[in-house]
């Protein structure tokens, strides 16, 4: 697998409709199995497209904006 190099503002400045776990991963600077669980438990919003699952972009990044910008992801450091 290669290295991803995102930052939430690069997702926020994307136009794409949806993100990858790497990605997710590398903006948070967590292990993508972190954002997997996270998937698993409900803490992130998922679509599965086929055998992929994929992140809805905006719904991501809501949690990391305004009142949300508070609550953390499993596995990630509180603020």
């Amino acid at each position: 697998m290669r290295d991803i190099s995102v930052t939430l503002d690069d997702l926020r400045a994307s136009r794409n409709a949806v993100i990858t776990r790497a990605e997710a991963a590398a903006a948070l600077g967590v292990d993508p199995r972190t954002i997997t669980a996270s998937i698993e438990n409900g803490s992130i919003p998922s679509v599965k497209l086929g055998r992929r699952v994929v992140i809805p972009r905006e719904k991501f990044l809501r949690i990391f904006d305004g009142d949300d910008a508070h609550s953390t992801v499993p596995g990630t450091p509180a603020r």
